[in-house]
This record gives C-alpha cells, sequence and structure tokens, in this order.
C-alpha cells in the first residue's frame, strides 16, 4: 500500500523542486535587463584605476579592489606569489558539487597616451553616441531613461579586460538576488601581468597546481567574431620574441664622409629580413610551417565561420593580403613572423645626415599547437648565419667588430604556447548548451584566434580542456586610444555569463 504524501515532505522537497526549475524557468533577459545599470556601475567603477602592468605600483589599488569585490561577495580570496606582481585566487564552493570550473580574466592594462584619447582622460569613463560620424559624449545619467546597444563607453580596460570581468560580477550578483547557485564550484584567477606577456604565470601555475585544479578552464577575454554574432574560441595562439640589432660603425658617421664606404645597418637589417618573406608574404626559412597540414575537415570547420574577405580588407584598408593561407581563417593555423617595429637613426625634424652605427628590429613570433618556438629559434638563427652573420647575446667588442664582417645581437623570449580544445570537448558541448539557451541558436565556433593568452600553462599543468567565451565589439579600439566596449555587447555579455553560471555541468 502506497504510503501518504506528508505535507512535511513537500515542504522539504519542495526548495529542491524550486530551485530545479529556477534555473531552466528563468528569464535571462529580463534578469540582465534588472541588474544592467548595476553592472555599469562596477564597470566605470574598475576602468577608473589605473592599471599599466608595466608600473606595479599601479596595479596595487586594483588587486584591492578585487579582492574587496570578491570577498563582499562571500568569495574566499588568496594572493598566489609570483616572481612578479601576484595573482589573485577567488574560489566559490558549492556543497556536493561534482566538478569545478576555473575561470580567467586579467586585470591590468596597456600604456595610455591620453594626448591622443577624444576626452579628458582615458580612466574617467564616458558614454557616447555616434553624431554626423562623430563619437559625442553625452552624460552617463543618461542611462537611468535612455539606452541605445550602439552607445559605448570610453575608457582604457573597458573591452580588455575590465570589461568581462565587470560582467561576470554583475551576473554573480544577479544570480545571488534570484537565490539559486551553479551547480558547480568556481575559481576565478585573476592575472595583473598579462599585458607584459604574463612572465611570471607559467612557474606559478606548476607551483600553485593544486590550488588551480579544476575539470575544465573559461576564459573571458577577446572580441567577437566581426559579425558580433555570439562566439566561443576554442584555441589561442601563442607568442614569443625576437629582438635583432645590426651593427653598422661604432658610433654615427657623417654620411658625406662615409657613405659607401662604412656598411650601412638599416640598409643590412632590411636585406636580412626581406630575406626571411617571399613577396607573397610566406616565411621561406626551411622547416618553418613543418608539421601543419590541415585535413578536409579542419578546413571545413574553417569554412564554417562566417567571414566575408571583402569586408575583412575593407576595414583593414588593404588591397590584397599575404598567402599563408587562402582565408583569413587559414591563415591563423599557421605561425607568423612579424616585425613590430624598426628602429635606426633619427626620422622627421630630428633627420640627420649620417651612417647609422646601429639598427634594431623588434619581431613577435605567434605559435600554434603544432610550432616549437625553440625549434622556431633555431631556423630563424640558422637562417641569419646563412647570409653571413656571427650572432652574439650582447654588443660586440673591438676586437669581434674587427673580425667579423657581418655582426647581430639576438635577444629571444618565449611567453607562452598555443592551446587548442576540440569542439567536442566537454566544455565545449556545455558552452554551446548555455549559448543557444541563452540566444536561439549555436555560437559561432572559432578553431584557433588570432591573438594570444597565457593559457597554455594552465592547460599543459592541470592538464585540463580550456574554451575562450568572447563577448566585446571586435572595434573596441583594445590596446590604443579610445578603447571602448559596446553597450549593447556589454548586456549580452552579462547574459551569457548568466547563462553559463545557471547552465548544469
Amino acid at each position: 500500500m502506497k504510503k501518504p504524501f506528508s505535507i512535511l515532505g513537500l515542504f522539504l522537497i519542495l526548495p529542491l523542486l524550486l530551485f530545479a526549475q529556477g534555473k531552466k524557468a528563468m528569464d535571462l533577459d529580463a534578469v540582465t535587463e534588472k541588474h544592467f545599470l548595476s553592472g555599469i556601475g562596477i564597470l566605470n567603477d574598475l576602468v577608473s584605476i589605473p592599471n599599466n602592468s608595466n608600473i606595479p605600483a599601479e596595479l596595487v589599488p586594483n588587486i584591492a579592489w578585487c579582492e574587496a569585490n570578491f570577498e563582499k561577495r562571500g568569495w574566499n580570496i588568496e594572493r598566489l606569489e609570483t616572481a612578479g606582481f601576484p595573482m589573485l585566487l577567488a574560489v566559490k564552493t558549492v556543497p556536493k558539487a561534482k566538478k569545478t570550473v576555473l575561470l580567467y580574466f586579467h586585470v591590468d592594462g596597456q600604456p595610455v597616451d591620453k594626448k591622443r584619447w577624444d576626452q579628458e582622460d582615458p580612466f574617467k569613463p564616458v558614454l557616447k553616441n555616434m553624431q554626423n560620424g562623430k563619437w559625442e559624449m553625452i552624460p552617463m545619467e543618461t542611462l537611468k531613461n535612455s539606452y541605445d546597444a550602439d552607445w559605448r563607453i570610453f575608457a582604457r580596460s573597458s573591452s580588455d579586460d575590465k570589461g568581462p570581468l565587470a560582467m561576470f560580477l554583475t551576473a554573480w550578483d544577479a544570480l545571488v538576488s534570484e537565490g539559486i547557485s551553479p551547480n558547480y564550484n568556481i575559481k576565478v584567477i585573476l592575472d595583473f601581468e598579462e599585458e607584459i606577456g604574463s612572465p611570471n604565470l607559467p612557474v606559478a601555475v606548476v607551483s600553485h597546481k593544486d590550488k588551480l585544479a579544476a575539470d575544465m578552464m573559461i576564459i573571458m577575454d577577446g572580441p567577437r567574431h566581426l559579425s558580433n554574432e555570439p562566439t566561443l574560441s576554442f584555441g589561442a595562439r601563442g607568442i614569443s620574441e625576437i629582438t635583432l640589432t645590426v651593427f653598422g660603425p661604432r658610433a654615427a658617421q657623417h654620411s658625406g664622409h662615409y657613405g659607401n664606404y662604412a656598411p650601412n645597418p638599416a640598409f643590412r637589417l632590411a636585406q636580412l629580413l626581406a630575406s626571411m618573406k617571399d613577396e607573397e608574404g610566406r616565411v621561406i626559412i626551411p622547416g618553418f610551417y613543418d608539421g601543419i597540414a590541415l585535413t578536409e575537415t579542419e578546413m571545413e570547420i574553417l569554412r564554417q565561420v562566417p567571414d566575408n574577405e571583402t569586408d575583412i580588407k575593407r576595414k583593414l584598408g588593404i588591397g590584397s593580403t599575404d598567402k599563408v593561407g587562402s582565408t583569413y581563417q587559414e591563415s591563423l593555423q599557421y605561425p607568423s613572423l612579424n616585425i613590430r617595429g624598426m628602429s635606426s637613426g633619427w626620422v622627421g625634424n630630428e633627420a640627420r645626415t649620417i651612417v647609422p652605427a646601429d639598427a634594431t628590429a623588434e619581431i613577435d613570433v605567434r605559435l600554434v599547437p603544432e610550432s616549437d618556438p625553440e625549434r622556431l629559434f633555431s631556423l630563424v638563427k640558422k637562417h641569419i648565419e646563412g647570409q653571413g652573420y656571427h650572432i652574439l647575446d650582447r654588443a660586440p667588442t673591438d676586437e669581434e667588430r674587427a673580425k667579423y664582417p657581418k655582426l647581430l645581437m639576438w635577444k629571444g623570449s618565449i611567453s607562452y604556447q598555443a592551446f587548442r580544445t576540440p569542439f567536442d570537448s566537454e566544455p565545449g558541448i556545455w558552452l554551446n548548451k548555455a549559448m543557444v539557451r541563452a540566444f536561439g541558436k549555436d555560437p559561432i565556433k572559432i578553431r584557433i584566434s588570432g591573438g594570444s593568452l597565457p593559457i597554455s600553462p594552465f592547460v599543459d599543468a592541470l592538464q585540463i580542456p580550456a574554451v575562450t567565451v568572447v563577448t566585446v565589439n571586435s572595434d573596441n579600439n583594445q590596446h590604443g586610444p579610445n578603447e571602448n566596449i559596446r553597450l549593447g555587447n556589454y548586456k549580452e555579455g552579462i547574459k551569457t555569463a548568466l547563462a553559463i553560471l545557471t547552465e548544469d555541468l
């Protein structure tokens, strides 16, 4: 005989039923809208703190802000020491949770040139709308009564990467206000040296791997696809740097007296660099692209990204592209060799009639999982030696100047390697479900993004898969003057974070 269902039993089980139903029944748009203005307050508060990672003193109030904001939300916080500025770990433990998700954000920013910003101070956020082809300031208080998805907040790090952190905190507040909790533990790691290459992160991750242990990793950093549709990125290229200095006369010489006699290091450097690529932009150093052979399945994955090559070229203001790949997405599957800056002598009003003493090129090499940076470095060095250069790790002595016709100083560093996660990995399937619930359609899936993120140390040390949830507008001017975040992207970023927090794992 069935026992009657007791009223006491109903009261005991009802909270659990409401909890389970609440997660599925939550109106993501309504809850996001309810908390949007408070989220703007969080963003404006955070971006008001200068955060140049080249100036450690500026990072101190940033880590203090993060500690205070996670602590007041009931998270356990701990500074993880590194050889440089510490990282911050915030942990929220959920009773009986079976999984743990590690989220990565960085809080530091690039340097600013205030003279090139169209506002008083890059660390005083301003709201702007487009009027007659120009961004015009409007009062921030306007948002209390009006909203336009295309309005933008301009401030350093508004998109890269304080905006996504503010989105997450806003979504967490919304979740708590609804009386809901995720069914998994969350660890948030905050990096304060990302914009200088996270030089101390790889060693620190190994040192603190027990505290960072998780089942998967989510990175909230970077822009959506150019279409501004919801996007997931399943990898990021790594990065390494090379500085090459070619030497001429010991000191700059009068070009009338010694031109045609003293070898010009600027010409020599230009010739050396030009010897590394063909006219269509492909690296011709033997072996540089070895190990990369895209299958038809992989090519089909690349073709699924809705790029418009004509629009991309128009946006960049170029009439042709390098031919490393046949499309933009294919080009990202190979390591790059990029000259990011060159210097020799003087230019403009300071130009002088001299043969320069030296010439320097700054190079970055973007890495893919198939490319070992040490191997690529050795290939580049071998090529340089094949051009007749004697390579040093310092400035030459007088004896070396007399002995070697061509001298070059090499300085190289490896920041971190690339990572790539399969689309059908556990986080890939889980995040896709959350995005479909939020936006009613599958997100665009990027096999590997062009930019670099310091994630491979986590992937390697913790042995976990990682996926990047990108939210900000692609035309955000990150790293440059007038960095901004589009309000529509900020609101949808909150909604995205809320969908992830309410998606069972």
